[in-house]
């Protein structure tokens, strides 16, 4: 089949409002059929593993892509809530055809969207989704069905969770216990809200759940990873060690050590590496991290002998290029860490625990621990437009050259398009702080602009 640009998948499967296009229940039964008669390869009984995080919507796609998989012939189990790195692991584990997320990750309840996992536990590649897509446009995708008699079967998977949690548990040192800390968690309200508080305590920690009480409707909802105040000011507030706060799918994880200060991503590779470098267990020289992480980590990864690969963003481009160069570590700056030894994807909860490995082997309290270098300053800004992107236009792109370039050694910009929404983020980072503050301010002013005369024109040649 000929390989097609890819319209529905994004940086991270497919994403958008629930119960609209393409998060309705008709394409994804139609994602199910076309995924399903993808992976229907061999004489084997095929089968596909399903997991959802808390969403309301998940009681609609659950349905939907079950009845598109059991028309392609393909057996279903459902797991029900669990996190994404437990759908990849047991989709290897169960010797699966594929594995199927459904979740928005850190998006609100509102949205939501499918991540798709092949036999091997890892994300698909864009080449893969551009066919699942390709079949989906196909007008004859049901004469390629199962027949009334190969018609698959659903069932539920009642042991996933523990499976799960006995996996998590095997990645922290054997001999060692977490007896004597306080742990806030904050689960988000999302997928790990029963398996990771269950690990923790299990291994010993006093747990202090935060987020474990999903409705349907506030998964992410001022909790979990991208909103972690809350978090820092109960690990304040209930003298705890250190705080964790999961996203809704538990893929990435945050940090808050017992003053409340909030350790990112990048410190937390910085910590992992340096553990493992220390140890011999570090492959590959280096550590794969994206064009987003801070310019302080690879300053300091340099300083130990380590290479910082920069992958495109996103945690499955961040596998493929850990893959590519022999390493066993990667993560984003957003807190998705890849630890290949133990995992296919990104697992906070799995990257938490290497953290705590740390604590009860160095004994010091995590303040003293976790900030392994001191970042750039770096700012952020994120640009909606409608319509045609403003990357491209010759202006925009002459004056982010310059702005690089005035920048030379001592900071850099970033410009890219959002995988997931009709965003523009503007990222630049300097030693000096007014500097990295005018790069990012010019530039973002100028993407304004052209995205207005781009909509502009557009209205005037619609009229």
């Amino acid at each position: 089949m000929t390989t097609t640009a890819r319209k529905l998948f994004g940086t991270d499967g497919i994403r958008g409002t629930a119960n609209k296009v393409p998060m309705d229940a008709a394409t994804l039964l139609r994602l199910g059929q076309a995924a399903g008669r993808f992976f229907n390869r061999g004489n084997h009984r095929h089968r596909v593993v399903i997991g959802k995080d808390t969403r309301l919507s998940g009681y609609m796609i659950e349905p939907a892509l079950t009845a598109g998989f059991i028309g392609a012939g393909m057996d279903v189990m459902l797991v029900g809530p669990m996190p994404t790195p437990a759908i990849a692991m047991l989709t290897r584990s169960l010797r699966a055809d594929l594995g199927v997320m459904i979740s928005a990750s850190h998006n609100p309840f509102e949205d939501n969207g499918i991540k798709l996992f092949g036999p091997d536990g890892l994300k698909l590649s864009d080449a893969e989704e551009a066919e699942i897509e390709a079949l989906m446009a196909t007008s004859d995708l049901g004469a390629s069905l199962a027949a009334s008699g190969k018609l698959g079967r659903a069932s539920r998977l009642e042991d996933a969770p523990g499976r799960y949690i006995e996996a998590a548990k095997a990645t922290f040192p054997k001999g060692r216990s977490l007896e004597g800390l306080r742990i806030v968690l904050d689960c988000a309200n999302g997928a790990a809200y029963k398996v990771a508080p269950t690990v923790l305590w299990e291994l010993g920690a006093e747990v202090v759940p935060v987020g474990t009480a999903p409705d349907g409707l506030n998964i992410n909802a001022e909790c979990g990873a991208t909103s972690p105040a809350r978090l820092a000011e109960l690990v304040r507030e209930r003298r705890a060690d250190l705080g964790i706060a999961l996203d809704g799918d538990a893929d990435r994880l945050v940090l808050a050590d017992e003053e409340g200060r909030i350790v990112d991503g990048d410190q937390i590779l910085a910590l992992i590496a340096g553990s493992w470098h220390r140890d011999g267990r570090l492959k590959g020289g280096g550590v794969v991290a994206t064009v987003m992480s801070n310019l302080g980590l690879e300053r300091h990864l340099g300083g130990m002998g380590l290479e910082l690969h920069r992958a495109r963003v996103g945690d499955r481009y961040v596998a493929e290029r850990m893959r590519a160069s022999g390493c066993n570590l990667g993560g984003e700056q957003s807190g998705h860490m890849i630890l290949s030894d133990f995992a296919t994807t990104g697992d906070g909860l799995v990257a938490s625990l290497q953290v705590l490995a740390l604590l009860v082997e160095e004994g010091r309290p995590a303040s003293q621990v976790c900030r392994r270098f001191d970042p750039l300053p770096q700012t952020l800004v994120n640009i909606r437009y409608t319509g045609a992107s403003p990357l491209g236009d010759a202006e925009v792109e002459r004056a982010i050259a310059a702005a690089g370039e005035k920048l030379g050694g001592r900071g850099r910009v970033l410009v890219r398009a959002s995988g997931t929404e009709p965003l523009i983020r503007v990222m630049a980072e300097a030693e000096d702080e007014a500097e990295m503050r005018s790069a990012a301010e010019g530039l973002a002013a100028l993407i304004r602009a052209r995205a207005a005369a781009m909509a502009a024109r557009k209205i005037e040649a619609a009229e």
